[in-house]
């Protein structure tokens, strides 16, 4: 059974740092297609970032403040959430999928979904 599961969210201050993770298990995640994505309330699921490899690809929201990053040997992939604003406050949810082809911001492309971790910043 694939799982993906997100931790490291929380409440932090404006201009503070997060570290999220997302461990993966049910099958080795190296070779997919990894992203993160968030939700704020009353709002439609919108893409952070993604890496594959080690290539990366950023929101223009999330460019210059967040990092992604993958630990093929734990199966986990990271982001890591500088300079934060009260506007990143959503749940974040970690997101998988095997095929390269497809719009890589697109939610619905994903075939794999973690249950998601509040971020709550304050101002």
């Amino acid at each position: 059974q694939v799982q993906l599961v997100e931790s490291g969210g929380g409440l932090v201050q404006a201009g503070g740092s997060l570290r999220l993770a997302c461990a993966g298990s049910g099958r080795t995640f190296s070779n997919y297609v990894m992203g993160w994505f968030r939700q704020a309330p009353g709002k439609e699921r919108e893409f952070v970032a993604v890496i594959r490899w080690s290539a990366t690809y950023y929101a223009d929201s999330a460019k210059g403040r967040f990092t992604i990053s993958s630990d093929n040997a734990k199966n986990t992939v990271y982001l890591q959430m500088n300079s934060l604003k009260p506007e990143d406050t959503a749940v974040y949810y970690c997101a998988a999928r095997m095929r390269l082809a497809g719009e890589i911001q697109a939610a619905g492309s994903y075939d794999y979904w973690g249950q998601g971790t509040q971020i709550t910043v304050s101002s």
